[in-house]
Order: structure tokens, then C-alpha cells, then sequence
């Protein structure tokens, strides 16, 4: 049987190296697609800004002339930004949205036809816990999130006839690079009391203390190559506890639990 053909997008960092780390592992031959190489090399790397279409077009077509195939994509390219909705500039939203949902449309719209053709596929889309627990503060990353979800669910049903399967998985705090390289924003800080600095300090200290990335990118693997899959999936039994929580209560208190937290 020949091997599993992977494509990990963000696979320079954080989840996406370890989960490209862990599939290689699993003996899978792993594409990653980042805007620069990593300190380790991982798998053979597409040097590709995923916000650029023709860019993603040409870098899924170099696999698709080595191997002939795509059996997986992993979509876990992303960033974050923090502040007040009201002092975001609309083009820091705009860039939130192009690279955590675009990016990750142009990359599935790229192997999807592929996929297709051959009749089996899976991808992966990496989500977020701030997908059904939007956070105050991170307003437009956890927008990012919540369309991943929808994208993901609603495009597996388009594609399920063609032996295609997408699954979106919701980390919560992981330990990563991704709390240093979040662009934060402090403006309207006095008009909002100290607010907006006090909810990014309760968020960056869950994440210090989060979770490995190589723990969660092992299950991101896992869940890859499973045979079948569910739409949705929490890491963690905690954030899996928060998931549900926010299905089965009423929305006005849950949202009001989640402003004491990170809003007050």
C-alpha cells in the first residue's frame, strides 16, 4: 500500500510542526506549506503564504507531480489578534479573516478537486474552543473560528459522495508561540476601564500553562487518520466539558459566565 501523502499548512510552528512531526511518524510522506521554513526540518517544505491563491494553486500542483495523489490536508495556519471591536482597525479584521478562514478555503479549494478525481480524501481543518465560547476581546479571531466550524460542516456534506471527509478540531490553550505572536492592541484601554489589557492577561496565562503542542498534535494526527470522523472535535476533556456546556446552556448565561471571566 503506498504511503499517505499529507499536506500540513502553518507546519513551520506549534501545532502544525508537531502534528507534521507526528504523521511522519505514522510513516505518512508530509508536504509543509509555511510562509518560511521551521528550525527543524520536517517533512519537505513548500515555502507558500497561504493568503495567496495562485500561490497554494502552485504549491498543491508541485505535490500533486511528485505523488500523483493528496490524501490529507491539515489545516493548521493561523494568528491572532486581540483588542476592543470598537478600536480595531477594519483592516486587522480583514487580515484575522484572510489568513485564519481564506487561507484556509484557498487551501481546501485546492485539493478538493483533486480529491475528488480520485475518490477519497480527508482534510482537517485546525478550529478553536473560541469557536461556541467566543471570547470578548478576541472578537474577530474567535469569528475566524466559528466560520472554520461552519465552512467545515457544511462543505463535508457537499463533498461526502466523493469519499471526501472534513473535520474540524478545537484546541483550547496549547503552550505555542502563538501567545507571543499575537498582534495585541491596548488602544481604548482607559475608555474601557483596564479591561482589555486585564481579559489578554487571563488568556495568556492560560495559554503559558496550556497544554503541549506535541500533545495536541498528536491527536490532530490521530484524528487524520482515522477511518471515519465526526464534524467537530474538542482536545482535552476539559475543553471537550466546555463544548458541551455551551450547547446545553441557555446562551444569556453561559455568555455572561464567559464575560466574568475574560471581560471584566
Amino acid at each position: 500500500m503506498s504511503r499517505i501523502v499529507a499536506i500540513v499548512t502553518g507546519g513551520s510552528s506549534g501545532i502544525g510542526r508537531e502534528t507534521a512531526r507526528a504523521l511522519l511518524e505514522k510513516g505518512c510522506q508530509v508536504y509543509v506549506f509555511s510562509r518560511r521554513p521551521g528550525t527543524e526540518n520536517i517533512g519537505r517544505h513548500i515555502p507558500v503564504d497561504v493568503t495567496d491563491e495562485a500561490a497554494v494553486q502552485a504549491a498543491v500542483a508541485e505535490v500533486l507531480a511528485e505523488e500523483k495523489k493528496i490524501d490529507l490536508l491539515v489545516n493548521c495556519a493561523g494568528f491572532g489578534i486581540s483588542g476592543a471591536v470598537e478600536f480595531t482597525e477594519l483592516s486587522e479584521a480583514k487580515r484575522q479573516l484572510d489568513v485564519n478562514f481564506f487561507g484556509m478555503v484557498n487551501c481546501t479549494k485546492a485539493v478538493l478537486g483533486p480529491m475528488r478525481e480520485q475518490g477519497s480524501g480527508r482534510v482537517v481543518n485546525i478550529s478553536s474552543v473560541a469557536a461556541p465560547v467566543p471570547i470578548p476581546f478576541q472578537t474577530f479571531y474567535s469569528a475566524s473560528k466559528a466560520a472554520i466550524n461552519s465552512y467545515t460542516l457544511a462543505t463535508a456534506n457537499e463533498v461526502r459522495p466523493y469519499g471526501i471527509s472534513l473535520t474540524a478540531v478545537q484546541p483550547g490553550d496549547i503552550a505555542t508561540g502563538f501567545t507571543d505572536a499575537r498582534a495585541k492592541s491596548a488602544v481604548g484601554d482607559d475608555a474601557y476601564g483596564g479591561r482589555i489589557s486585564r481579559s489578554v492577561a487571563v488568556m495568556e496565562k492560560d495559554e503559558r500553562g496550556g497544554m503541549s503542542p506535541v500533545v495536541a498534535g498528536r491527536y490532530v494526527a490521530k484524528i487524520a487518520l482515522k477511518k471515519n470522523v465526526k464534524g467537530l472535535y474538542a482536545i482535552g476533556f476539559s475543553y471537550k466539558a466546555v463544548c458541551f456546556l455551551a450547547k446545553i446552556l441557555p446562551v444569556r448565561p453561559f455568555n455572561w459566565l464567559i464575560g466574568k471571566i475574560y471581560a471584566k
